[in-house]
């Protein structure tokens, strides 16, 4: 049997890959990889950048392009048996990384680049190559020895493995829960679309009337629009327990035990490689400098908020109790009294925008703006393989030449990871005189179209949209021809959200909604009295939006810089809730047990970065807001400082040469509607 993650290929054979595949052809990789790298070492005085770094580009390559659909698709067409072959393959992936970042030899040879003659003659992206690496090398250990070294091993793998878990838990949990629902009036309040979705939902399932889950296109419209509280309730305890000993399925995937092993493992490994803790680690290779100076930049921004965010829910209670003598506002209540104080204010809702953005037009839109920022076009390929009937592809060209490529999976369905997100298929690097084109994933979770009407999208899915397609541009328009500062990789973790959020920010400009609205029946582009009430809406309750992201990067900042054994994981969320949160939590309430962001995800100690990188994309739109949002100089300053550039420079220099100034809170601030 050929195993096709065994052959090269460009794209991905999906239709073609078999859970039986998986382990196969990582094992294999794995071993001949590290065949090859013995091989490379052993070259004694004969290494040079083309030696040590184009071989190991080649063997790097090779397994990222066996292991990326294999990855990708656990998340987007998950099953039972891709699963337990993805779970399989953790543990030996991460010992191969443990085994190259400690292999004493490899090590050996990039220092000796780095004290070579030619070293000195290499370009700015091939020197910032070699000096992450030897950095990388010391963040793996390569200094441990004996006993350390063989528990620095134990512990990269018991990470990956209860990380992993901390994810299949959530999944499980977010699927396992649902509400039949035959009678309508208990869904009164409910918009159309939202309907539909229910109708759908239980209609695959072979049964009449609504089915509800925790999905986001199911659960959000119960929280922000149902008049039924106690069912508001109900979704509510259910959605906030997820795998935790709380709520309905309480005990039933319980990621508490997870959180505690995973804290103490990451602080054990921290103090290991010689840092305090696993916040100090972290930052090593971000653009933050010290735990003192996240610190300082969170509570700032809370100090400027906490008044505005207080004022806002003070706000919000007096309404609900006017409007229906709610005496106690409880978080269920919160979407659903804001969503009213909003329309009421502003005579505006998602809603009523959602018929403007029929899921077509709002892509061929977006794809016009960046046209017209950075000279670029994209056009769709019909007849690729993929993993879905709905999912389509696209290349993205610039001056007749094909410089990107990606797959765009928008709606939402079983068996999909919820969330929106953006990762690689492929990087780009050059391989002799041929470039490899960089190929990206685009998902995201909207609500798919249902019967003959199209899917429309909320203006906040239009912005989601927006967001993933700013990480897919600095993948795909990257002109670093180096995998490992090519596109997103090298780039700080806490930079990386730049070019995403600064997308976001033509969702609000009138000539950009001028390309992406349309409505689903007439075509009408989004009429002014609409626009003007979405502008005037815009910074509604964002002083509550802040905090509430407040909570969580300061929560995940506190966990990894203060732990202690046997640390109350919940005492620090209620410390740092009576610091910044104005919405009471229900005592019940286990956010952080599906909190996979920082248990399984990249964000450990990095939560912060969306509001860092928030920062800096608020002072860099400053400067379209200065010389005009479609103004192409402008447009092009930032492809070639920012987007082309990737991680090899450093992230701060390049802020700098794009905006003249370092990053400043102000702009962010005055976008935000918190001050004047």
């Amino acid at each position: 049997m050929t195993n096709p993650l065994l052959k090269s290929h460009e794209l991905p054979p999906f239709s073609t890959i078999k859970p039986e595949h998986v382990e196969s052809a990582v094992d294999q990789l794995i071993v001949e990889n590290k065949q090859a790298i013995d091989a490379l070492v052993k070259q004694g005085s004969a290494v040079s950048w083309e030696s040590v770094n184009t071989s190991l580009e080649n063997i790097s390559d090779r397994l990222n392009k066996a292991w990326s659909p294999v990855s990708h698709m656990n998340s987007v067409v998950n099953s039972p048996e891709l699963r337990e072959a993805y779970n399989n393959c953790l543990p030996k992936l991460a010992e191969y990384g443990t085994w190259i970042g400690q292999h004493q030899g490899l090590f050996k040879t990039y220092q000796a680049l780095a004290d070579s003659e030619e070293f000195k003659t290499l370009d700015v992206a091939q020197q910032k190559v070699i000096t992450n690496a030897l950095r990388d090398f010391r963040l793996s250990g390569i200094a441990l020895e004996g006993e350390a070294k063989q528990r620095y091993g134990e512990l990269k793998k018991q990470l990956s493995e209860k990380t992993s878990k901390f994810s299949d838990n959530v999944l499980d949990a977010t699927h396992h829960w649902e509400k039949h629902i035959t009678d309508k009036s208990e869904l009164a309040g409910l918009p159309e679309s939202a309907l539909e979705v229910a109708q759908a939902a239980a209609q695959a399932k072979e049964l009449t009337g609504y089915l509800l889950t925790l999905e986001f296109p199911s659960y959000l419209p119960v929280m922000t629009y149902c008049e039924n509280r106690q069912l508001r309730q109900e979704m509510y305890t259910a959605f906030c327990t997820k795998a935790s000993g709380q709520g309905p399925n309480a005990g039933k995937w319980d990621n508490s035990s997870l959180i505690d092993d995973i804290l103490t493992l990451r602080h054990e490994l921290a103090q290991l490689l010689g840092f305090n803790n696993y916040a100090e680690l972290s930052l090593a290779t971000k653009m933050a400098e010290s735990p003192e100076e996240v610190m300082g930049f969170l509570n700032q921004l809370a100090e400027k908020t906490y008044p505005v965010a207080k004022q806002e829910f003070a706000e919000l209670t007096e309404f609900a109790k006017q409007l229906d003598g709610i005496e106690q506002l409880e978080a269920w209540d919160v979407a659903y009294y804001a969503e009213k104080l909003k329309h009421s204010r502003y005579d505006i809702s998602q809603e009523q925008l959602r018929p403007y953005f029929p899921a077509e037009k709002v892509v061929s839109g977006m794809f016009k703006v960046v046209h017209q920022l950075f000279g670029i076009e994209i056009v769709e390929v019909e007849g690729v393989d993929s993993w879905h009937k709905d999912v389509k592809f696209f290349n993205v060209t610039r001056d007749n030449n094909v410089v990107g490529k990606f797959f765009l999976d928008l709606y939402s369905r079983s068996k999909k990871r919820s969330g929106a997100w953006m990762d690689e298929c492929q990087v780009r690097r050059k391989i002799g005189d041929k470039v490899q084109t960089p190929i990206a994933y685009l998902v995201c979770n909207f609500t798919p179209p249902v019967g003959d009407k199209p899917a429309l999208l909320t203006h906040d899915e239009v912005t989601t949209l927006f967001h993933e397609f700013g990480h897919g541009l600095h993948h795909m328009l990257t002109q670093v021809d180096y995998m490992d500062v090519s596109g997103i990789n090298g780039v700080p973790w806490d930079a990386v959200e730049l070019p995403s959020q600064f997308l976001e920010n033509w969702c609000w400009e009138k000539e950009a909604l001028m390309l992406i609205s349309g409505h689903y029946q007439t075509g009408e582009v989004l009429p002014d009295e609409m626009l003007d009430k979405l502008l005037t809406a815009k910074n509604f309750q964002s002083g509550m939006m802040m905090v509430r992201q407040l909570e969580f990067a300061l929560f995940d900042f506190k966990l990894h810089l203060e732990h202690q054994p046997g640390m109350d994981v919940q005492k620090v969320l209620n410390e740092v809730r009576q610091q910044v949160a104005v919405v009471p939590a229900p005592e019940f309430n286990r956010f952080q047990n599906s909190f996979s962001h920082i248990f399984a995800g990249g964000y450990a100690a990095g939560y912060y970065s969306y509001k860092w990188a928030e920062v800096l994309s608020a002072d860099a739109f400053s400067k379209f807001e200065e010389h005009g949002i479609f103004d192409q100089i402008t447009g092009q300053q930032f492809l070639t400082t920012i987007l082309e550039k990737g991680g090899s420079e450093d992230a701060m220099k390049l802020f700098v040469d794009f905006r003249g100034h370092k990053p400043s809170i102000e702009p962010l601030l005055k976008h935000s509607g918190i001050t004047q």
